[in-house]
């Protein structure tokens, strides 16, 4: 993923590339240059920049998905009924979705350190303050001010690892941050639930507003201050590149598949804490299971990545579509067997962390001189899809945990639909 390198960037020196270059080798003198308009600094140090950016995408990302391990515990605490807990994840991720649209183009306007670093403190108030929630329409307002400034973290990370780190480790650096957001919904939703049961709910959003916090001094050590020169329209610019995207069907279609996409994988999860099977339902062992059974996919998706990009994008796209349908109807008729719906599940979730890069790429390589608007609105896009999965399982509750995965891996199925025109058009160049 990629943003865009506009000639008044803050965030780089003026260039016509989108991967900034340094002119001569970084070396030790260079390492400590600052940025100038004539003369880029050295690449940021591409360990500590992962390793720093990964953890944080974990724990900002994670945010939409804690309260799907807390629903129950909630519910009892605020007087309602599980189903009307999901409106706080649904409040959430409609609120990351829009503070998307703005956070790109702020990292393009004053830099990605400052707007993460502002992001983080306000993230932090809000994070607090729904430990505190005393009923539902408090914690559901409160959750969408949350999602409002958790969006500054995701558009400025994966905009730093373009402006900042070398090329040669960019791929990795992009897929380790983007596979750290995907974990973020297994690991949170498993750290949550070990907190709650220990702790009560309202510790798991004390403890995530004092990892916020402390986060704020690795940031400000870790990434790096770019000087601001130019007072160029950044922000106009991104948005006016917008409706120009929304007027191309192919990208249309690719948004779409996202939605489908995101939407799907949050309704699955939602679908294990409110309508698991016999056995599995109300059985917070079994449920803590089937959640980390995830979690090696999500680190063998990574480590495969080279192999993966031998296939062109959109063809990886719709076939991780297809491994995901197929798992999902297959899980759908597995009935309350933990092992093979735990397996259905890894298989699951290994094609959905296969199919958001390929679908990034593709948005990418159609909008190249529109990446920063094209990858706002990817984000958008997944955390809409994200926000609807809680509602779509509440609203096909009564169907039961079969019926909810049938008709996701329908929904799976008009993703592939989705996805075809760019594998057509990949075809005809």
């Amino acid at each position: 993923m990629s943003h865009p390198t506009p000639t008044t960037s803050p965030d780089l020196i003026p260039t016509t590339s989108p991967h900034p270059t340094p002119t001569t080798s970084p070396g030790p003198a260079a390492a400590t240059a600052p940025n100038t308009p004539d003369q880029p600094s050295s690449w940021a140090p591409a360990a500590s920049t992962i390793a720093l950016l990964t953890t944080l995408g974990v724990l900002m990302v994670g945010q939409m998905y804690t309260v799907l391990a807390l629903l129950h515990p909630m519910a009892t605490a605020l007087g309602t009924a599980p189903e009307q807990v999901t409106w706080t994840a649904t409040a959430f991720g409609f609120a990351y979705a829009a503070g998307f649209l703005l956070a790109g183009p702020l990292s393009d306007r004053y830099g990605s350190r400052a707007v993460i670093t502002t992001g983080l403190v306000a993230a932090t108030a809000v994070t607090l303050a729904v430990s505190a929630a005393p009923d539902l329409p408090t914690a559901i307002a409160l959750r969408g001010l949350q999602g409002l400034t958790a969006a500054t973290f995701a558009p400025c990370a994966l905009s730093y690892v373009v402006h900042h780190i070398a090329p040669q480790r960019r791929g990795t650096a992009l897929t380790c941050i983007t596979s750290g957001m995907f974990a973020a919904a297994v690991l949170l939703q498993i750290g949550a639930q070990a907190v709650a049961e220990g702790l009560g709910w309202r510790a798991v959003f004390w403890l995530s507003a004092a990892l916020m916090a402390l986060s704020l001094i690795p940031v400000r050590r870790v990434l790096r201050p770019t000087l601001r020169h130019g007072t160029g329209g950044g922000l106009s610019q991104a948005f006016a590149a917008m409706p120009r995207l929304l007027g191309r069907p192919r990208m249309v279609a690719l948004y779409l598949s996202t939605v489908v996409l995101m939407s799907s994988f949050v309704a699955i999860y939602t679908a294990v804490a409110i309508a698991g099977p016999s056995g599995i339902a109300g059985n917070s062992s079994a449920i803590l299971a089937l959640r980390a059974s995830a979690l090696p996919a999500l680190v063998a998706i990574p480590v495969l990545a080279r192999l993966l990009q031998r296939l062109a994008a959109p063809l990886r796209a719709v076939l991780a579509f297809a491994l995901a349908a197929l798992t999902v109807a297959a899980g759908s008729f597995l009935g309350g067997h933990t092992v093979p719906l735990a397996l259905a599940l890894l298989l699951f979730v290994a094609a959905v962390a296969a199919a958001a890069p390929a679908v990034v790429e593709t948005i990418n390589a159609t909008a190249p001189h529109a990446r920063g608007a094209a990858v706002a609105l990817y984000g958008c896009s997944m955390f809409i899809g994200a926000s609807l999965g809680p509602q779509l399982t509440g609203a096909l509750i009564a169907l039961g945990f079969g019926g909810i995965l049938r008709v996701v891996s329908a929904a799976l199925v008009l993703g592939i639909l989705l996805a075809l025109p760019a594998l057509r058009h990949h075809r005809t160049r």
